[in-house]
Formats: structure tokens, sequence, C-alpha cells
């Protein structure tokens, strides 16, 4: 009967161990930020090649104008990827 428990035991304790394991993993899995090239298949109504602030939406829009360096109302490629990179969430504990 003690044999049995601590198998019991055990089993629960390496259950709770590969649960714990496998939901860090999908805490560190995290989705690269998108490509310039997929912002415009998703949001480049006109095909321009560029962004304008009425065609995009999400965090890029709250920062346009940062990201927008030359002010000319559209953001290109170019400034995309000089743009300054967002910082993560903060963790709270």
């Amino acid at each position: 009967m003690n044999l049995k428990k601590g198998m019991l035991v055990l089993v629960f304790i390496l259950g709770s161990v590969v649960v714990s394991t496998a939901q860090s993993q999908n805490k560190k899995e995290r989705k690269a930020p998108p490509t310039f090239a997929q912002l415009l298949k998703e949001m480049d109504a006109n095909e321009d090649g560029k962004l304008a602030e009425k065609e995009i939406k999400g965090p890029l829009k709250e920062n346009f104008d940062t990201v927008d360096a030359d002010e000319d109302g559209y953001i290109t490629e170019e400034e995309f990827k000089k743009a300054p990179k967002p910082k993560g969430r903060s963790k709270k504990k």
C-alpha cells in the first residue's frame, strides 16, 4: 500500500514539473516583430510601397511621428529600418 502511495506522489510531482516547464517555455516564445514587407502586405491600401498614417494601426500608428523621420507623412522602408526599437513590456512582480 505504501508503495502505491509513493508512486502516486512521484507521478504527481513529475506531472507538476512537466506542466511548469511547458508553461515557462510558452512565455519565452515571443512573436517576432513584423517586417516592413509584411506591414505593406497587411496595411498598404493604395500599394504605393510606403505607409501613410491613415493606413496603419497599432503601435506603429502610436509612434508614427517618431518613425516618419523626414516628416513627409509616410513611413518608408528606410525609415522603418532606422526607427528606434520598441521597448518590451515591463514585468510586474
